[in-house]
């Protein structure tokens, strides 16, 4: 039998965080009476995450890596990690657990429900936002919705939140036709998602703004722009159509 979840982590550069993330991961879900995976994908780090992370795994064969050399992007880390997991319900989370880890409960709930994606949002009122980001970044992330709201779809309030959780059957439908690598992914994978008819819940969290980001506000935000014009004229080109 496989996991009943598998945990995929994308990192770049978190030594800082890796360890103490994978340890509270793994304290969190042996604790359950489930069998679980912890899947790793390192992003061409340059600092020793990988090394750290290999060797949690030694100890612990729940805990897997996937150490690549070339920095290719969160995007393609993900898609990456969620392609290779093995679990009934996938969930992606950022290495520095900006949302505690003690969440994957209510994106389950919904799988278990009648959902097909389960999306942490930090735009419902219900949500508990411990420690904000900076005004600025908090300024352009609704922004950037605006935009999501205006070329690519309409519905979700919070598209970027690193936390996210899928059945099975939706990974293997929805990842293989993700396209873009960087952090415009996210609403790619909503927007194919979406093409394809799956539910999607946007479920209200705790969350605690970490100091260190990797995203650039002003090269970061432009791409994303782009990504959004990109994935417009990708599903008028048919990438995103049903193959069977």
């Amino acid at each position: 039998m496989g996991p009943y979840l598998s945990i995929v982590i994308p990192a770049y550069n978190e030594e800082t965080v890796i360890e103490n993330t994978l340890k509270e991961v793994v304290k969190y879900l042996e604790e359950k009476s489930f069998f679980y995976e912890v899947v790793v994908v390192c992003d061409g780090c340059k600092d020793k995450t990988a090394m750290l992370a290999v060797e949690i795994a030694k100890k612990n064969n729940k805990v897997r890596v996937i150490d690549r050399k070339a920095n290719m992007g969160k995007g393609f880390s993900v898609r990456e990690g969620c392609l290779e997991a093995r679990g009934d319900y996938v969930i992606f989370t950022d290495a520095d657990l900006s949302t505690p880890i003690q969440e994957i409960e209510k994106l389950l709930k919904c799988l278990q429900e009648d959902y097909d994606i389960a999306i942490g949002s930090r735009a419902l009122k219900e949500s508990d936002i411990q420690i904000h980001q900076p005004w600025y970044r908090e300024t352009m992330g609704k922004t950037f919705n605006l935009f999501v709201q205006t070329i690519a779809m309409k519905g979700i309030k919070d598209t970027q939140c690193g936390f996210k959780g899928f059945k099975k059957e939706v990974i293997r439908k929805v990842f293989p036709r993700q396209t873009i690598n960087g952090f415009g992914f996210d609403v790619e994978v909503l927007y194919i998602a979406g093409k394809f008819g799956y539910k999607i819940k946007e479920v209200p969290i705790h969350w605690l703004n970490r100091k260190e980001s990797k995203v650039n506000p002003l090269t970061h935000s432009l791409q994303m722009m782009t990504d959004l014009i990109r994935i417009r004229i990708l599903d008028w080109k048919g990438a995103y159509k049903k193959s069977d």
